[in-house]
């Protein structure tokens, strides 16, 4: 359980960097009408609360361990 919510954790850290990259890259484009049909905020947001609550559970020992 510990070594699978570690890796949920990071997998979740790693999705938070691409989408944040996206979304830099996103706000830096040059054709202003070339928007995208992806959410990079939603997802870096729900990616890192994933990344904490996982990193927690990891730290706490598992739930009912």
């Amino acid at each position: 359980m510990q070594v699978s919510m570690l890796s949920v954790s990071i997998g979740a850290a790693a999705l938070f960097g691409i989408a944040e990259a996206a979304d830099w890259r996103r706000r830096h484009r040059r054709d202003v009408d070339n928007v995208g049909f992806m959410p990079w905020r939603g997802i870096a947001l729900a990616s890192v609360a994933v990344a904490l609550l996982s990193a927690a559970v990891w730290l706490h020992g598992g739930a009912g361990t």
